[in-house]
């Protein structure tokens, strides 16, 4: 049973104010978010578990929201463009019967945004029906689409998820956890893939760990969820993480199962997972990411101490940091930024007046708190360089007499190919300029980037014998895990 959501007025267009995320450059110049995957296993309620998950995981994508039920041995699914309250309703969840779903937030990060693309991806093979849902980029997935072509594959969408489905379809393994481990083999890159057929879920996370993924339970169930916060919103405690190279499997009438399906390499979870990206009610590996953020701020604060009257953070993903630098320099933290969390998606075109100060839609200085005062302004990353300086200039348009600018990473220098958005490497701005000529282009009184080795001691994984901790640096110092291959070439489509 389908149901798919067709809008006739197409959702995001690059005539209008608010855009979408990956229709040129945006007001807010940050990095895209990836996507989000959350799972159900033996749940009565098992839409409504799902439903509630991805709106806990609403901020990795804002693109798409799609739910696939298995109500023994038959599949409901519903999907549709928009945020998760838009997509679903009363009518539609109340079709979604069955114990066991899977369900995804998208956000496309080179493959088309269009329904079709919207996960999870449901198929008819010969062993029954089949639905996936992933967070993450197979860097291999061009080289092995046109391979599977070649013998006569027939793609439906331009979403790299899809290769996978052709390769358990054309395994020679009847068996299906079989023919997903043979099918997970050939894969490079980093995900985690949720796959259920009619009587099996399949969670399984790539090599390295790049992704975030973790288990949880609540009562008899079992849920899988991209952040650990959507186990806090449904009720479910949190079990474990998935682990590099593994899959957990649930079959009917059998005992839960846990395999590895290659040898684990070098354990590499993403750093900007710690730095942006995740909420700061989740733990990653047991780590707290408010708590990282905070040990960030006041490593921050060591390395680049200045004297000010206030300290405020660009919301949300740097209060954290902003509060730990306060903390550690005892200068006061203020709300001098604030947010509008209601903008939501609008195609009333504005004044070009109005566009060009369109930072003033989405955020506020406040002017009774920065006014006459020498502020400092934390963020997480610079990517283009635009939007610091929209900020920096909106700081000084309130009065601010001096902007220090403290970011609390190191410069972001190289492209991601694991499933985030980001500009090639030429459109970085830290990678063809200066920390000098940045400081200039936006407008700062000084600029200072928390130092790779402040970074990792700040997420606090330790000294676990990993490199990097365990992290993936790839985006400050351009060693990649994974082969990778030319930045042109390999497009990130979750």
């Amino acid at each position: 049973m389908s149901h798919e959501l067709e809008n006739k007025q197409p959702l995001w267009t690059g005539d209008y104010y608010n855009e979408g995320m990956n229709a040129g450059e945006s007001i807010f110049d940050k990095l895209g978010e990836e996507c989000g995957v959350f799972g159900v296993w033996g749940h009565g309620d098992a839409a409504s578990l799902c439903y509630y998950g991805l709106h806990a995981l609403q901020h990795r994508g804002q693109e798409s929201a799609g739910i696939c039920t298995n109500d023994n041995g038959t599949f409901h699914y519903y999907r549709g463009m928009g945020l998760v309250k838009e997509v679903f309703n009363n009518n539609n969840l109340k079709d979604l019967k069955g114990s066991n779903a899977i369900a995804h937030v998208r956000y496309s990060t080179a493959g088309e945004s269009k329904l079709v693309n919207a996960q999870p991806l449901v198929f008819k093979y010969r062993g029954g029906d089949l639905a996936i849902a992933t967070n993450g980029n197979i860097v291999n997935a061009k080289e092995l689409r046109q391979q599977l072509e070649s013998q006569g594959s027939i793609f439906q969408t331009s979403s790299d998820t899809e290769v996978l489905a052709h390769l358990i379809a054309r395994s020679e393994h009847n068996d299906i956890v079989t023919a997903v481990k043979h099918a997970l083999k050939q894969l490079v890159g980093a995900y985690a893939f949720l796959i259920q057929t009619q009587d099996t879920l399949i969670a399984a996370l790539d090599p390295n760990a790049l992704r975030p993924f973790a288990m949880g339970q609540l009562g008899d169930a079992y849920l899988f969820s991209s952040e650990t916060c959507a186990f806090d919103t449904v009720g479910a405690s949190y079990v474990r993480d998935v682990h590099a190279g593994e899959m957990i499997i649930f079959q009917q009438g059998h005992e839960m199962r846990i395999e590895s399906y290659t040898e684990a390499k070098n354990k590499a979870v993403c750093a900007m997972e710690y730095v942006y990206f995740a909420r700061p009610d989740s733990d990653i590996d047991t780590v707290n990411i408010h708590a990282a953020r905070k040990r960030m701020g006041k490593l921050l604060a060591i390395e680049a101490f200045t004297d000010a009257d206030v300290v405020t953070g660009v919301p949300d993903s740097s209060i954290s940091a902003a509060i730990g630098y306060a903390e550690q320099t005892g200068i006061p933290y203020e709300l001098g930024l604030i947010k509008n969390r209601y903008t939501g998606r609008t195609f009333i075109e504005p004044s070009q007046e109005l566009r060009e100060q369109g930072v003033k839609m989405k955020l506020s200085a406040v002017r009774k708190v920065v006014e006459g005062k020498r502020v400092v302004m934390i963020d997480d990353s610079i990517v283009r360089g635009t939007t610091s300086l929209r900020i920096v200039n909106l700081l000084r348009e309130a009065g601010a007499t001096e902007v220090h600018v403290r970011i609390s990473s190191p410069p972001f220098q190289n492209p991601c190919f694991y499933g985030i958005d980001t500009p090639t490497r030429k459109d970085l701005i830290a990678a063809t300029h200066t920390i000098e000529e940045i400081r200039k282009a936006i407008n700062a009184d000084s600029l200072y980037f928390l130092s790779k080795q402040g970074m990792l001691d700040g997420i606090g994984l330790g000294s676990n014998g990993e490199p990097n901790g365990g992290c993936c640096t790839a985006c400050f110092d351009n060693h990649y895990p994974t082969p990778v291959g030319d930045e042109d070439e390999i497009k990130a489509c979750c």
